[in-house]
């Protein structure tokens, strides 16, 4: 695969800075608001911005089930935030009758880290990294229970959430409970480009 093609769902959320970043780690990246944009790409990045409101938005442009298709068929997929919360296959504290779009084998729960007012900073020692990751957190979940088939790659190692579960990987699907197009470090995206190079 020379240059893949990474969307980002464009719907809600960061959209720019995610495509600034996937420029930055050489992969061409499209904003994706309908089936037959989605059906151009080769991975995409879920963003943050309102788990909720994302689902109603997936479904009004008739996203959704194309979304939970090609994630269920294999799609490299990249979930930030409430991009995290949309991969999951089980969420604790949304509200009723949320869905997902699955894929991801763990259960996250909603606005865990508090209010906006509560949003922090951390530096996080990462799995797949070699020296820790600064990383941004507003209105953002955490991971409560990991499938077997779930790699941890970063927790909280400081304050009252510490040992809380901030990221993981479960083969093509990437999931971050915070925001890495926030921090100009594109290292993750690079880690996902290459996991959308080798599919």
């Amino acid at each position: 695969m020379s240059k893949p093609v990474v969307g980002v769902f464009a719907l809600q959320g960061n959209v720019r800075e995610h495509l600034a970043m996937l420029a930055q780690v050489g992969v061409e990246g499209r904003a994706v608001r309908r089936p037959s944009e989605l059906a151009e790409v080769d991975g995409l990045v879920l963003p943050g911005g309102e788990s909720t409101t994302m689902d109603k938005l997936a479904r009004a442009f008739d996203l959704f089930e194309p979304l939970q298709k090609r994630i269920a068929d294999g799609m490299p997929t990249f979930g930030t935030c409430a991009g995290m919360i949309m991969l999951a296959n089980e969420i604790n504290g949304g509200i009723e009758g949320q869905e997902t779009l699955g894929g991801l084998d763990v259960t996250v729960r909603r606005n865990a880290f508090g209010r906006q007012v509560d949003s922090f900073e951390a530096d996080l020692d990462f799995a797949a990294l070699d020296t820790p990751y600064h990383a941004v957190f507003i209105r953002a979940p955490w991971v409560e229970r990991v499938g077997l088939d779930v790699e941890t790659l970063a927790t909280v190692t400081e304050g009252p959430a510490a040992g809380r579960i901030v990221a993981v990987r479960q083969d093509r699907l990437l999931a971050t409970s915070f925001h890495p197009e926030m921090t100009g470090d594109a290292r993750l995206h690079g880690l996902f480009a290459e996991i959308v190079r080798g599919q």
